[in-house]
């Protein structure tokens, strides 16, 4: 299912458009930075999905650290739609970067069939924690750091896998809405059916992440953009916005908050690591 296109009302902003050169200078420098000044790592890995989110970061992973460093895993489950697996390899040729396939249903399985009652949903939480087992395992046996492709739009959504999707420790495009994203995209040269194609989650053939979030990311991105700015869900009815869409998206943003945090600790002393004591390079 493909949600139609539908933008903010007439005279209300979406999210700023990104000077595409400049944005993407400074997560190429963003990318060096952290990879090789301060950790020392020069190579990086990456899930490549098919979808444009994981082929902008890895087109800017290629431009950061060379095409040499830089290797691809595509982990396909057996619902996955056919086409992912040929989407990830026109980046894979358009950059020439190394690329692996593993297949992850019988890790998949091995559990789920201890769980045969799982809802789709549990089921595609438990594929995405196991391609990230594979990610960080690939990240220990190549010396190399794995690299986040989640987007702001989901991340505010909270249209991810807690402790699978947002877990690498550097991520060059969470601060970019979706529409950020694709506007990125055209400009580094990321192949155009990966551009047009329905984003999706790809946990069973056919699925697409508007319809399962019920909103456009054409109009979930404008309402954001105005929830960040400060706007209550009243002044965006009066701006023209449909109340049920603003709520739909508030409701996601209060209701996941708590992905978007590393876990609480309880504190118990004056140096509880991350809930008070920081090292001055923390801040």
């Amino acid at each position: 299912m493909i949600l139609p296109i539908i933008e903010a009302p007439p005279g209300v902003p979406g999210p700023p458009e990104i000077d595409a050169q400049v944005t993407a200078d400074w997560l190429v420098s963003f990318l060096r930075d952290e990879l090789v000044v301060r950790r020392n790592i020069p190579r990086a890995v990456l899930g490549l999905s098919g979808g444009v989110d994981s082929a902008v970061t890895a087109f800017l992973c290629a431009r950061a650290l060379g095409r040499e460093n830089v290797y691809a895993v595509r982990m396909p489950y057996k619902t996955s739609h056919p086409s992912s697996l040929a989407d990830a390899q026109l980046v894979v040729d358009a950059l020439g970067i190394h690329c692996r396939t593993i297949e992850i249903s019988p890790a998949v399985d091995g559990y789920l069939q201890y769980e045969q009652d799982a809802d789709a949903r549990r089921r595609g939480n438990v594929m995405a924690r196991i391609r990230m087992v594979v990610l960080f395992d690939q990240s220990a046996k190549l010396d190399a750091l794995p690299i986040g492709t989640g987007n702001k739009t989901e991340r505010l959504l909270g249209y991810f896998t807690w402790h699978a999707d947002d877990t690498p420790p550097i991520n060059p495009i969470g601060d970019l809405f979706k529409s950020q994203v694709w506007a990125l995209a055209r400009y580094l040269g990321v192949p155009e059916r990966l551009i047009a194609k329905a984003p999706t989650a790809d946990l069973q053939a056919d699925q697409t992440d508007e319809a399962d979030l019920g909103i456009s990311y054409a109009l979930a991105d404008a309402i954001l953009a105005q929830i960040l700015l400060g706007y209550s869900d009243a002044m965006l009815v009066e701006r023209g916005f449909k109340r049920e869409d603003v709520v739909l998206v508030r409701r996601r943003v209060d209701g996941t908050h708590w992905k978007r945090h590393l876990p609480t600790t309880a504190m118990l002393t004056n140096t509880a690591i991350n809930e008070f004591y920081l090292r001055p390079v923390d801040f």
